[in-house]
C-alpha cells in the first residue's frame, strides 16, 4: 500500500483484513510499517473510532509514540482533539521530547495535569520540566498536594542532575527487620510500591542509606534471616546534585541496576534505575552526534525559520574559517595559473585530510565521553593518530601520485601531491585527536566546535603543503 489513502471506506473493511494488517505491524520488527500508518490516517479522516481502536489495540506505548512522530502535524492535532481519551498517559513518556513539548503546549493545563498524575514521578517531571514556566505553574496547581510537592522538589534540583532523573517511588526498609517481615510488608503494601523495582534500600531511623539488597538475594533467603545480614558490601550512593553524565558513568562502570539518591544531609530521597540511565545515554549520544555536525539540538519538529536561524550561526562560523583556506589558495594564484592541473587535484588533498581527521576526531570524542582518555594517555593517543595518518598517507600518496602522474603526464606533479597527502594526513591525525583533547582540558565540550576547527586546519595545511610544494618543484 502506498502513502495515499485507500479509496475503500475503513468501515467497509472486514475484521479479517484488519487482523492480517496487524500481523505485519512493523517493517523490521521494531518500527511501524507505512501500511499501518496509512490505515490510521484513513480511520482518522473517516472519523472511524472503532477501527482506530482496533488498529491501536495491539500496539505498545512506544509504538503509539512512534505513530505520533510519523503522522503529520494536522493528523496529530486531529487525533488528539477527537481521540485523546484512547491514548494511555505513558505514551507521552516515550515521545521525542520536542514533539511532546509541542503537543502538551497545545493542551489545556487540566488535561496535562491529568496525564502527569498517572505517571511515576520521574516520567512526570520529565514531561513538564521543559514547558513554559507559567504553563508549568498552572499544571502544578491542578495536581494533588502530594504530587505537586514531589514535582516542585524535583524542579528545584539543577537541570540534568540526579535529582531530576530519579524517581521518588522506592522500597525502603529498616535494617532490624527479617526477610519474612519484609516479604509480608511488600505483599500488604503492593498497591503503594513502585510498579518495577530491582533493589530494596535499607535505611536507619534517620533515613540514611546503610545498604542495598537485590530482590534475587531476598527471595532466596530464609524468612528468619535478618535484613542487615543480606546487604551488599558495596553501596553506590548518588548525591542528588550529581550530573547525569556522572551517573551514567557510574552505572556503566559498576554494572548497576539501580542506585539510591540522597540529599545534602545524606537522607534517602529517591532511586535511579537502569531504564532511566539508558534514556540519558541515548540522549547524550544524540546530542554529541548533532554537535559534531554543528546542530545544537534535533530540529525535526521545529518550524522552518527557527531551524534555519539555529543552523545559520554555525554556517556563519564555518564561512569565516573557510576564508582562511581561501586566503591560502589566493597566495598561490600565479602558481595555479601556470599549472592548471593543480586546481583539479586540490579537492583530493583537502577531502582526504578532512576525512582522515574526522576519523581521529570521532575516536577521540568517544574516548573522552567514555572516560578512556586522561592526562596520562592523551599524548599517546595523539602520537598514535599521527602515526596512523603517516601510514595511510604513504599508502594513498603512492596510489594518488601514480594516478596523477599518469593522468597529467607529469611525474613531478605526482610526487608533489604524494608529499602533500602525507603531510596533510599526518596533521589530520594529530589535530583530529588533539583538538577535542585540548578543548576538554579547558572544560569545553569537545563535540561542539571540534569539526569546524579541524576542517579549517586540514584545508589550510593541505592547500599550503600542496601549492607550496608545487611552487617549489613545478614553477
Amino acid at each position: 500500500m502506498s502513502d495515499t489513502l485507500d479509496p475503500l471506506s475503513a468501515k467497509e473493511r472486514t475484521q479479517e483484513s484488519t487482523a492480517e494488517l496487524l500481523e505485519e505491524v512493523t517493517e523490521d520488527g521494531f518500527s511501524l510499517s507505512d501500511e499501518l500508518i496509512a490505515e490510521i490516517r484513513l480511520a482518522l479522516s473517516e472519523e472511524d473510532t472503532e477501527t482506530l481502536k482496533t488498529l491501536l489495540y495491539d500496539l505498545s506505548e512506544a509504538d503509539i509514540a512512534e505513530m505520533f512522530q510519523k503522522l503529520d502535524k494536522q493528523d496529530r492535532h486531529e487525533f488528539l482533539e477527537k481521540h485523546s481519551d484512547i491514548i494511555d498517559p505513558h505514551v507521552y513518556a516515550h515521545m521525542d521530547y520536542q514533539l511532546r513539548e509541542e503537543i502538551l503546549s497545545d493542551m489545556p493545563a487540566a488535561a496535562v495535569a491529568k496525564i502527569v498524575s498517572e505517571l511515576e514521578s520521574d516520567d512526570a517531571l520529565d514531561l513538564i520540566e521543559d514547558l513554559d514556566p507559567l504553563f508549568q505553574k498552572d499544571i502544578l496547581k491542578r495536581l494533588s498536594a502530594k504530587d505537586r510537592i514531589v514535582l516542585e522538589e524535583g524542579l528545584n534540583y539543577p537541570e540534568d542532575s540526579a535529582g531530576r532523573l530519579m524517581q521518588r517511588e522506592y522500597v525502603a526498609i529498616p535494617q532490624f527487620w527479617t526477610v519474612g517481615k519484609t516479604i509480608d510488608y511488600m505483599r500488604a503494601a503492593a498497591e503503594e510500591l513502585p510498579e518495577d523495582f530491582y533493589d530494596l534500600i535499607v535505611v536507619d531511623p534517620y533515613y540514611h542509606v546503610v545498604g542495598e539488597i537485590p530482590l534475587g538475594r531476598l527471595v532466596r533467603a530464609k524468612r528468619s534471616e535478618k535484613i542487615k545480614d543480606l546487604v551488599l558490601e558495596d553501596i553506590h550512593i548518588i548525591p542528588a546534585t550529581m550530573d547525569q553524565e556522572e551517573v551514567t558513568h557510574l552505572f556503566r562502570r559498576e554494572d548497576l541496576g539501580s542506585a539510591p539518591v540522597v540529599d545534602e544531609d545524606g537522607r534517602l530521597v529517591g532511586v535511579i534505575t537502569i531504564d532511566d540511565v539508558i534514556d540519558v545515554i541515548d540522549e547524550e549520544a544524540q546530542e554529541d552526534i548533532l554537535k559534531l555536525a554543528g546542530v545544537e539540538e534535533s530540529d525535526l519538529y521545529q518550524a522552518v525559520v527557527s531551524t534555519s536561524l539555529s543552523r545559520s550561526r554555525w554556517l556563519l562560523l564555518n564561512l569565516l574559517t573557510a576564508f582562511m583556506a581561501a586566503g591560502v589558495v589566493s597566495l598561490f594564484g600565479a602558481t595555479i595559473e601556470k599549472v592548471v592541473a593543480l586546481a583539479a587535484l586540490m579537492p583530493i588533498v583537502a577531502g582526504m585530510g578532512g576525512n582522515a581527521g574526522t576519523q581521529a576526531l570521532a575516536v577521540a570524542v568517544r574516548a573522552i565521553a567514555m572516560r578512556e582518555l586522561s592526562g596520562v594517555n592523551a599524548r599517546q593517543a595523539i602520537i598514535k593518530e599521527g602515526l596512523v595518518g603517516f601510514l595511510n598517507g604513504c599508502f594513498f600518496a603512492i596510489l594518488v601520485g601514480l594516478i596523477a602522474a599518469f593522468w597529467f603526464h607529469n611525474i613531478i606533479l605526482g610526487g608533489v601531491i604524494a608529499m602533500a597527502l602525507v603531510i596533510n594526513l599526518v596533521s589530520a591525525g594529530i589535530f583530529g585527536a588533539g583538538i577535542p583533547i585540548a578543548l576538554n582540558k579547558f572544560d569545553l565540550d569537545p563535540a561542539i566546535s571540534s569539526s569546524i576547527f579541524l576542517t579549517t586546519i586540514t584545508d589550510t595545511v593541505g592547500f599550503f603543503a600542496f601549492l607550496g610544494l608545487a611552487s617549489i618543484f613545478l614553477v
